[in-house]
């Protein structure tokens, strides 16, 4: 408990900080531009669900089985059972530049999940995993650099500290990852944007190097969709412009650094990657605040525990656990850009 309030209040300390010099942020493309003048597109597609600057939710999973687990001993592999996961996000986004010719943004996110273990005394993972919550809390940027009317570059990096940690002394270098992608764009409309690109990524718990099909169209007042092809998509129907429906995927995950006390000597590594169906309902409820309310599955895409960073060999490997796949539901306020 004392550690997440510790990360809870040095991530509410940067956010507070990177406010200092974004009291005005204008959104220049709204304004015409003089005959002659260079015109850039924008990094919108009309009816997109809007963009969160603040963000807190919760998230529950259901009852599952963690099977197989033979954690560092010779005992018989043995059943963890999961009653409930209880998850606490929260993300900030602040505009650092917002013009016609740069869009920079800066961000903290966190994301700590404690599992509620049935027979925590099985094993010695079974009790770290009851007794502290599973966390990533990191730093992020994204830069949308428009070229001209037409193209267009996205530049996002993140560094997170993740972990199963007994207390703060614990979180060391190897604890932490970076992921980065790139992608170069077409804006063809106001109703359509496509780019590809490459990304470094751990949300299927270890590194990968992927190319990326980034594409948000709107087909008409109602209907349209936003890929980030293979983290992440969504198709997307709208009530009104307060009030929409979508329905995907995402993946999510990374690598997190387990200290135990009987075994401190030796660094081990959670790879957690899950892929989650679902169905999302977004809210204006007044101003820029809006409720978002989820509900899906939560598929067990990859839980293994290594002996090495980025191990990628199966001999690197305690044991691959083939998780149960509980439904899940999420709900969230978040203040969104104008």
């Amino acid at each position: 408990m004392r550690l997440t309030l510790t990360l809870i209040c040095l991530l509410s300390s940067l956010w507070v900080f990177s406010q200092t010099d974004t009291t005005e942020n204008f959104d220049y493309s709204n304004f015409g531009d003089a005959d002659g003048v260079k015109r850039f597109c924008t990094q919108k597609v009309l009816n997109q669900t809007p963009q969160r600057i603040i963000s807190l939710g919760f998230e529950q999973y259901g009852a599952f089985e963690m099977p197989g687990v033979s954690f560092l001993t010779r005992q018989a592999p043995a059943q963890i059972n999961i009653n409930q996961v209880n998850a606490i996000r929260a993300q900030v986004n602040v505009p650092v530049i917002s013009t016609n010719k740069l869009i920079w943004q800066m961000g903290v996110n966190y994301w700590s999940s404690k599992f509620n273990v049935a027979n925590p005394n099985v094993n010695e993972f079974a009790t770290a995993l009851s007794n502290n919550a599973l966390l990533t809390a990191g730093l992020n940027t994204t830069v949308f650099k428009p070229l001209n009317e037409k193209n267009f570059l996205i530049f996002q990096a993140s560094a997170d500290v993740n972990g199963l940690f007994e207390n703060v002394n614990d979180i060391q270098n190897k604890a932490m990852t970076a992921s980065g992608t790139i992608i170069y764009g077409w804006k063809t409309s106001e109703k359509n944007m496509i780019g590809a690109g490459l990304a470094r990524t751990y949300r299927a718990g270890r590194l990968l190097h992927v190319p990326v099909l980034f594409w948000n169209k709107t087909f008409n007042d109602k209907w349209g969709m936003e890929l980030l092809l293979p983290a992440r998509g969504f198709v997307r129907y709208n009530f009104s412009t307060t009030s929409m429906l979508q329905a995907g995927f995402e993946l999510e995950g990374n690598q997190f650094l387990v200290r135990l006390p009987q075994t401190l000597s030796i660094n081990t590594y959670i790879q957690r990657g899950e892929v989650k169906p679902r169905i999302m309902w977004d809210k204006k409820l007044t101003g820029f605040l809006w409720l978002n309310a989820q509900a899906g599955l939560r598929y067990n895409y990859r839980f293994d525990v290594v002996n090495r960073y980025d191990a990628m060999e199966e001999s690197q490997r305690f044991f691959s656990s083939n998780l149960g796949n509980p439904l899940f539901f999420n709900i969230s306020l978040n203040f969104v850009s104008p």
